[in-house]
């Protein structure tokens, strides 16, 4: 029986999480070709202001920049 845990910084929505339990019993059903009924996964949110890298706290660092996307032409 597969147990996956998964911890992240800061939150997801409950849609968000359910999309990532689909897939990960996906991923484990097709890879490993797991019963998916026997799939368990846990996700643990941990508060930023609880979590730190580098010498600071996540919760401190500056917000990630959105990276530019190339469009099939090659334009960003």
């Amino acid at each position: 029986m597969p147990f996956v845990s998964i911890r992240m910084a800061g939150s997801a929505t409950k849609e968000q999480k359910a999309g990532i339990v689909a897939d990960v019993t996906a991923s484990l059903v097709t890879r490993l070709g797991k019963n998916p009924a026997a799939v368990q996964i846990v996700i643990e949110e941990v508060n930023t202001e609880n979590y730190g890298a580098g010498g600071i706290l996540i919760a401190d660092r500056p917000a990630p920049q959105p990276q530019e996307v190339a469009t099939a032409d090659g334009k960003r």
